[in-house]
């Protein structure tokens, strides 16, 4: 069976390409994911998935039933990218546009360049290239069972809405309400996420910190009339790249936590008027040991501390929540935190995916994540096993220079086959995630 998967990959690649480039020609902007998602829908229908379904919140989910008992392994996308910037940065190509020629790429460890044909365009690296793939590894699955092969367990694709803004709430709403409400569960997860072709085992936690700095306003002409926040808020800046490379935590795989100050800006913020609040947003991540309320804590240290060494300093700190409306119209708000994870490599589901890879004649490697990814709701909040593995690679994602090698594409088809089949072979406590 693992023998065929090969064959399988190559002939479905085309058709996995093609399908890729109708999805990055398809806008799919954060809460306007329709098209996208009736795309994938369609392809599951056609390709014949047992049952294929929108949620409320406008995920969809594809499933192929096994002829035998056994886990639901979930593959799992995005459905939506950002924006993609000034288009003139994009070396001519057509953000939306998808063409395919031969250009030098990082190789699978970024130790230097090498020719490869690829698929140009936004969300090729995130995650439209992966999401491509874990549908016709899918397929693949549904090839085997024609052949005669017995599939255990459930094969189970997600899309889901809004990951972009990182509160994580098409994912959580997946979980919470669809799944219940389905009758649904899954045991463990592969996300499309950019790895190389390696497996990604873990990444940094996040929250999104608002800080409000509070003065006086005046008239422009008479300063010492008012207090300027945003004078205040220089000092402040200042003392928190401070304290947080001070207690940095460090994790061996991790790296170390960092803040970023991302948004900055005052009111009223006209002309002759003192500013009378400075509003700043900052991306703090964190490594396992350190929380998002330890985070907040942090910050209000900092905060506590100005105001005593100065009576006219007030500010406030709070973790982020922004309502967000999917494209179906229904609106959630969720604060902007993902939980730090990672799985070891001696967990018995990455051990199982890392014997998947090497049976299909690929070199098994590891990585870890920079940015952060729905998977803090599966290890981090649910507590079960999950791996990062696609043809994107993370230097691509975001960037004008999105793409997605069609090599890597055809050995993803084949690996996230070959992952599947070595996980639903594991007993009901490998699914276990301390």
């Amino acid at each position: 069976m693992f023998e065929k998967l090969n064959n399988l990959a190559a002939e479905l690649k085309p058709q996995a390409v093609e399908f890729c480039q109708r999805l990055i020609r398809t806008p799919a902007i954060s809460g306007d994911e329709k098209e996208v998602a009736d795309l994938y829908l369609a392809e599951m229908e056609k390709l014949g998935y047992d049952e294929v379904f929108r949620d409320e919140w406008g995920n969809v989910v594809g499933i192929i039933k096994g002829d035998e008992p056994g886990p639901t392994i979930m593959y799992n996308s995005h459905l939506d990218h950002v924006d993609p910037g000034d288009i003139s940065e994009w070396e001519g190509y057509d953000p939306y546009g998808a063409e395919i020629d031969v250009v030098d790429v990082e190789n699978q460890d970024r130790t230097g360049l090498e020719k490869a044909e690829v698929i140009h365009g936004r969300a090729a690296a995130d995650v439209k290239g992966g999401g491509a793939t874990q549908i016709y590894a899918g397929y693949a699955l549904i090839k085997l069972r024609e052949m005669g092969y017995k599939l255990k367990g459930n094969f189970m694709f997600t899309g889901v809405v809004l990951e972009e803004p990182a509160e994580q709430l098409g994912m959580i709403k997946l979980l919470d309400e669809t799944f219940p409400k389905r009758g649904l569960d899954y045991d463990g997860v592969v996300s499309s996420e950019a790895t190389s072709l390696k497996l990604y085992l873990g990444h940094r936690g996040r929250v999104e910190l608002k800080v409000t700095i509070s003065g006086v306003t005046s008239h422009g002409s008479a300063p010492w009339l008012g207090i300027n926040a945003v004078n205040k808020a220089t000092k402040f800046i200042d003392r928190v790249e401070e304290v947080v490379a001070q207690n940095a935590g460090t994790d061996k795989d991790l790296g170390k936590s960092s803040i970023a100050l991302t948004i900055i800006n005052c009111t009223p913020g006209a002309l002759c008027i003192v500013p009378d609040r400075a509003h700043i947003t900052y991306d703090r991540r964190f490594v396992p040991g350190e929380t998002a309320e330890s985070c907040l804590k942090e910050i209000q240290g900092v905060i506590d501390e100005l105001s005593a060494q100065d009576p006219d300093f007030r500010a406030t700190v709070e973790i982020a929540a922004v309502p967000r409306t999917s494209y179906t119209g229904k609106t959630a708000t969720v604060p902007n935190i993902k939980q730090a994870w990672k799985i070891d490599k001696e967990h018995p589901f990455v051990k199982a995916a890392a014997d998947a890879i090497d049976s299909i004649g690929d070199p098994v490697k590891y990585g870890y994540w920079d940015f952060g990814t729905d998977l803090s709701v599966i290890c981090g909040r649910d507590k079960k096993p999950a791996i990062g593995y696609s043809p994107m690679q993370e230097i691509y994602c975001h960037r004008p220079i999105d793409k997605v090698r069609i090599d890597y594409m055809e050995r993803s088809i084949a690996g996230n086959a070959s992952i599947f089949l070595k996980l639903v072979d594991l007993p009901k406590e490998s699914f276990k995630l301390e």
